[in-house]
């Protein structure tokens, strides 16, 4: 069951990379940043599990990233102000 939520985590962060190479997606759409931030979110989620410090440490960074990312989408909305 963890490995499922893991490989479910990397299939979300690969399509999200896989998209915008398409260029399906923008970088500063919604849609990205929310695909990365969960995908990230269910690998780290797999990790607390089946740790590995390397893992960890990258997922808290792309978790760090979307969430700026989404940061800067909602202020540009209006939504956060």
């Amino acid at each position: 069951m963890i490995d499922a939520v893991g490989l479910t985590g990397t299939f979300m962060v690969v399509l999200a990379y896989y998209l915008l190479q398409l260029e399906r997606t923008h970088p500063q759409s919604l849609s990205y940043n929310m695909i990365n931030l969960v995908g990230a979110a269910l690998l780290l989620f797999s990790l607390c599990f089946k740790f590995n410090l390397a893992s960890f440490v990258i997922e808290l960074f792309w978790i760090g990233a979307s969430l700026i990312g989404l940061w800067k989408y909602w202020r540009r909305s209006g939504i956060a102000s």
